[in-house]
């Protein structure tokens, strides 16, 4: 696979008879046969998309950034977040090395998987009645 992607490799960055790239590193690819044989990696970048989610979540952190009012509040409940999120690790680190409430917990678990499997999804009409609570959530937190 790796001899045949080798072959295969530079032909893709012919333009006329000069290659594009001329500075490209060998390295090492193994054959089936044990003997050992150069493959050229080339790597190109086609462009920039705009709306990567990165920078989606940058501009609407600088953008709550700069709307806000009281920025003393958001760097506190920042830090607070922060804070949360270390001590509920910690915490789950420390229920996860107690002898027996990890597989407790993952019994409970199943058997809820299974309650709701069956109080849910198994029957049509539950399946409805959990789409209108689905529904009747989402216009509740939405406030519509």
């Amino acid at each position: 696979m790796a001899s045949a992607s080798a072959s295969i490799l530079p032909s893709l960055f012919l333009s006329g008879n000069k290659y594009i790239f001329k500075n490209v590193r060998k390295l090492p690819a193994s054959t089936v046969k044990g003997r050992q044989r150069c493959a050229r990696v080339v790597v190109k970048g086609l462009g920039d998309s705009s709306d990567s989610s990165s920078q989606s979540i940058v501009k609407y952190v600088q953008n709550a950034w700069n709307n806000s009012e009281d920025r003393i509040g958001l760097v506190g409940l920042s830090f607070a977040a922060i804070v949360a999120i270390w001590a509920s690790s910690s915490f789950i680190v420390a229920i996860d090395k107690l002898p027996f409430i990890p597989s407790a917990l993952e019994v409970i678990g199943i058997l809820f998987s299974w309650w709701f499997i069956y109080r849910y999804l198994l029957f049509k009409p539950d399946r409805e009645e959990l789409s209108r609570n689905i529904k009747n959530s989402i216009s509740n937190i939405l406030g519509q």
